[in-house]
């Protein structure tokens, strides 16, 4: 039963960091750095 968690878990992280990856590389560098700046220009 660990085993079945353990790897559950370590299927889940993989999907978890693959998605992030995924997201911040398919708009592009200028719309990271536009995303990055929306806090930094709230007023």
């Amino acid at each position: 039963m660990t085993l079945f968690l353990f790897v559950g878990d370590m299927l889940v992280m993989f999907f978890m960091a693959v998605l992030v990856i995924w997201v911040t590389t398919r708009d592009g560098k200028e719309a990271a750095e536009h995303h990055a700046r929306i806090p930094l220009e709230d007023e």
